[in-house]
């Protein structure tokens, strides 16, 4: 029996599908499958995090000697530990693995279904360390299923198109989101809720698991192994690669300003604007935000794959996101935080699309694609740990709120500048 060929039409075994850079552009099948698959393990995620590891939480702390928040801040902590490690991990496995099912595949299903089997072993958790468990193998897991699948995208995809296929991905991963927060509020319980995100982890990956292969690693292409230069491919020489440090400095400082304005939205309507329901209001800011952002991630990288450029996008992203924040510091009402809202969400979907195009086409080396998507990927997950720890001190003793959301702004206008110092890519 024969392989099947790629969608691409090469040969699925042939070495120079897997290491070279692709020039044939992808269907709307592929596409569409890779971006269902995405969307699926943001559910996995995104059920637990915006409401069932809370009320596991608060049902588990009266026997623990912990408070809710205490145990919660725990949990998602030794979590995020988990994904800091897994992502980069995986995607250097799946950067060496050979066999018939190609480098990418075998750890998009493994993970998948491995993600599907922690949620439920999360339901059945009755103490925090049960808990803590079930809440790292989820985030190891899935981190193998999402490795894989935003590697897949430089495999696979000419340079010219990484921004329309970016910009689904991004699309997906906000309604992955928002699905996963619906399945975890409509189960009915704990239990449903994780049962009900671990089905459509599960069953979202098939119909990209069910397209033709995908593409091989020779042996012969493989590096031998050790675990000494294994582990020192993790520590990326910058004097050979500065694009790439350029590239992860700007995601990281764009996305730590995203976080800092989101972060104390809640204490920002309370006590600042004085909302009688502060809750409705970050739900109504959430809503406007997530619109405004879906309707220009996909278009924004359309554009600029038709354009042939990212840098300018990138730019004009950071400037929108810092003038929609210095509005929340200058003007202190409501009419003012929703059209901050809004225009926050546009330049984010722009930033969101073309900025996963512009870190695939800094990646030094097709054979470590995984694994430098995984050292990128770090940068979208370390703004959630360093915003609280810049935001505490700035609203405490620097100017409050106002302080907090100017302070943003300029982290925001520092990325838009640094990307300038990317030279590999218009």
């Amino acid at each position: 029996m024969t392989t099947p060929a790629p969608a691409s039409g090469r040969p699925a075994d042939r070495p120079a599908a897997a290491l070279a850079e692709p020039a044939e552009r992808v269907g709307r099948g592929w596409t569409a499958t890779l971006s269902l698959a995405n969307g699926a393990i943001w559910v996995g995620w995104y059920g637990p995090l915006q409401i069932l590891l809370a009320a596991q939480a608060k049902d588990l702390a009266p026997g623990s000697g912990l408070s809710k928040e205490t145990l919660l801040a725990w949990v998602t902590g030794a979590g995020a530990g988990v994904s800091l490690v897994a992502n980069p991990l995986f995607g250097a496995l799946s950067d060496r693995t050979t066999g018939r099912w190609g480098r990418r595949t075998p750890w998009t299903a493994t993970g998948a279904a491995g993600g599907a089997l922690s949620l439920l072993l999360l339901a059945g958790a009755r103490g925090p360390r049960t808990m803590a468990l079930g809440w790292c193998l989820v985030q190891l897991t899935l981190n193998a299923a999402f490795a894989a699948v935003t590697a897949a995208v430089p495999d696979r995809v000419p340079r010219l198109q990484r921004g329309a296929v970016g910009g689904w991905l991004g699309a997906a991963q906000i309604l992955g989101v928002v699905g996963g927060t619906g399945l975890a509020t409509a189960s009915g319980g704990i239990g449903a809720g994780y049962a009900a995100c671990a089905g459509c982890t599960a069953l979202g990956v098939v119909p990209y698991l069910l397209r033709p292969a995908d593409l091989r690693l020779a042996e012969a292409d493989r590096p031998p192994w050790s675990w000494r230069g294994f582990l020192a491919g993790f520590r990326l020489d910058l004097r050979r690669h500065p694009d790439l440090g350029w590239a992860w400095l700007t995601r990281f400082l764009i996305n730590l300003s995203n976080a800092l304005v989101l972060l104390y939205l809640l204490y920002y309507l309370r006590d600042r604007l004085h909302r009688p329901d502060p809750e409705q209001g970050v739900l109504v800011l959430t809503a406007v935000n997530g619109l405004t952002l879906l309707a220009t991630v996909v278009a924004g990288g359309v554009l600029s794959d038709r354009i042939g450029r990212r840098k300018p996008f990138v730019v004009c992203s950071g400037v929108v996101m810092a003038a929609a924040t210095a509005a929340l510091a200058a003007r202190a009402t409501w009419p003012a935080a929703v059209a901050a809202a809004a225009v926050l969400g546009v330049g984010f979907g722009v930033f969101t699309s073309v900025d996963f195009a512009l870190m695939t086409d800094v990646l030094p080396t097709a054979l470590d694609r995984g694994r430098d998507l995984g050292l990128i990927n770090i940068a979208n997950a370390l703004p959630q740990v360093a915003a609280p720890a810049l935001a505490a001190p700035v609203v405490t003793h620097l100017g409050g709120y106002r302080g907090l959301y100017l302070t943003a702004a300029v982290i925001a206008l520092a990325g838009a500048v640094l990307v300038g110092r990317i030279k590999g890519v218009d």
